[in-house]
């Protein structure tokens, strides 16, 4: 058994698109409409779904806004610097909800938080 992706409902799946390409270097892998359910799924991630975990974009049409609710908590990226990560992401217009910093309760560890385009939180880890 493995993970194969994780699910996102999204407001504006262009905007998303372009985020997690232009802003967090993924790549999208595949798209899919689904007119019957007047749905769109889009597939992305750093490699091939045979063999890496992606993110799975759904856009329910004429659905602009979800309410997150309180259980929701992030994705986790790794990345070689979580300073650099946060200065390049900021270069490209992406929203720092935290910059890098030791992680409160274990110190060798580094962390940031970044913010996707419908309020998704994302966890930088250095490695």
């Amino acid at each position: 058994m493995r993970i194969l992706h994780t699910m996102l409902r999204v407001g504006d799946l262009e905007r998303s698109i372009a985020f997690y390409t232009e802003i967090l270097g993924m790549k999208l892998l595949r798209r899919q409409e689904y007119p019957e359910g007047r749905f769109t799924l889009a597939f992305l991630g750093y490699g091939a779904e045979e063999r890496h975990t992606v993110l799975e974009l759904t856009y329910n049409w004429g659905k602009a806004f979800y309410d997150r609710g309180n259980a929701y908590g992030h994705i986790a990226i790794e990345v070689d610097d979580a300073k650099a990560a946060c200065d390049a992401i900021r270069a490209r217009g992406g929203k720092i909800l935290y910059e890098a910093a030791p992680m409160m309760f274990d110190a060798s560890i580094l962390i940031a938080f970044i913010e996707d385009p419908d309020g998704y939180a994302i966890e930088l880890i250095q490695k």
